[in-house]
């Protein structure tokens, strides 16, 4: 056999309305006890009714938040049976109680049609005996429905207005602190990865020139050879601590609101590549640079200048650290309304001598400044005249103003 069905249970009662119950119980037993009443009992009725009625609206203060609505209609009940009776004030100030928390308390249907039920009850109360009795005094009928009814009904609605005023202003405080919650992390995340991209594309390359040419200096007998590789390696040192001390610098300011200023532009290209060339004798490479762009062009965008200088300068020190000897081909080239294009081709295969790890984080830096600026990235082997290549080609645009100034704003 099943189990049986357990009965319902009530919750338990707030301590303030316990005190209520037994505020309101022992003060209307204190007043029936000395005789004290409202008005003479209707029909005859014994006034002990007025103690059931007492016991019964008590009872039902115990139900004001968890149950208001049967609160209220046994409680409406007992009121009649108190007026019958005679009536007593505290049987009536807790009636108050009763339709104040019916109104708090009880659903939304229920808060809005209470108040609409006291509003008619008073218009009777005042309209009918009036009708009835033709004189002015039937008029505190009236007056005494509205302090019994719509007076508590209105005061709980006002309460109830404001704290769900209240709760929606909490909730819109909570919603609004969320939202900066995941701005600030989003600034934070995007501010991180500015800096690991600042960081990768200005000491990758000068630590890649030092372990390749310090494995150089380990393999080779050549004093010649050895010292050349020595001196590349304490150029790239000094230029790569140089590097992270403005960086550090910027992390350690703390009144700098300011991005760092785009001072790697395609002028200093030659430079660049430069630096390049001596880094790349050690694994073979030559590096050759076909800029076709037109000469007295209107000036780049400084974003866009910046990522194509950043992209050429990655996919040379992913030569200098993977390439098999021979030519590195770099290419610009800006047609009429068109997006400048950056093309970076080395040859692809095995090599002897000594050759740097790679994480791939520098594809993955270039393709965040590519997409910041609204471009295109595409970077693989390919087939080529001399056979497998690898090529590292870009479309930089430049009429896309939100991209270039959203790049202004996080690209370093």
């Amino acid at each position: 056999m099943g189990a049986m069905p357990s009965p319902p249970h009530l919750p338990r009662p707030h301590r303030h309305d316990v005190l209520i119950a037994l505020s309101g119980l022992l003060g209307g037993a204190l007043m029936w006890a000395v005789g004290v009443h409202n008005n003479q009992s209707f029909l005859h009725a014994p006034r002990w009714l007025g103690v059931i009625a007492l016991v019964v609206i008590s009872a039902c203060e115990l139900l004001r938040r968890s149950r208001p609505l049967v609160g209220l209609g046994v409680g409406t009940a007992a009121l009649s049976l108190d007026i019958l009776s005679g009536g007593l004030a505290v049987t009536f100030l807790m009636y108050t109680d009763l339709v104040y928390s019916a109104v708090l308390y009880s659903g939304p249907t229920a808060a809005r049609r209470i108040p609409r039920i006291c509003w008619l009850l008073t218009g009777l109360a005042t309209v009918v005996p009036l009708a009835i009795y033709n004189d002015p005094l039937a008029l505190l009928v009236g007056s005494f429905v509205a302090l019994l009814t719509l007076t508590p009904a209105w005061t709980g609605s006002v309460i109830r207005n404001h704290r769900e005023e209240a709760a929606a202003a909490r909730v819109e405080a909570e919603r609004v602190a969320l939202l900066a919650e995941l701005d600030r992390r989003e600034a934070v995340a995007s501010e991180r990865s500015r800096m690991a991209r600042e960081l990768h594309d200005m000491v990758a390359n000068h630590l890649s020139a030092i372990a390749i040419h310090s494995s150089a200096a380990l393999s080779l007998k050549d004093p010649a050879a050895t010292d050349e590789a020595l001196g590349v390696i304490r150029e790239n040192s000094v230029r790569g601590l140089a590097e992270m001390r403005r960086l550090i610098g910027l992390l350690r300011d703390p009144g700098e609101t300011s991005e760092p200023a785009a001072t790697s532009t395609l002028d200093a290209l030659d430079t660049l590549l430069e630096q390049a060339r001596t880094n790349a004798r050690a694994g073979g490479q030559d590096i050759v640079l076909s800029d076709e762009r037109p000469p007295g062009a209107a000036p780049l965008p400084a974003p866009v200048e910046l990522a194509a200088y950043r992209i050429v300068q990655e996919s040379l020190t992913n030569a200098l650290k993977h390439a098999a000897p021979g030519r590195v081909d770099v290419t610009l080239a800006h047609r009429a309304d068109g997006p400048l294009e950056v093309s970076v081709v080395s040859p692809y295969g095995d090599r002897e001598g000594p050759r740097a790890p790679g994480s791939g984080t520098g594809l993955i830096g270039m393709r965040e400044r590519v997409s910041l600026l609204g471009g295109t990235l595409d970077a693989g082997p390919v087939s080529g005249p001399e056979g497998m290549v690898w090529r590292v080609r870009a479309a930089l645009p430049l009429d896309d103003e939100s991209a270039q100034s959203k790049s202004a704003q996080t690209v370093p």
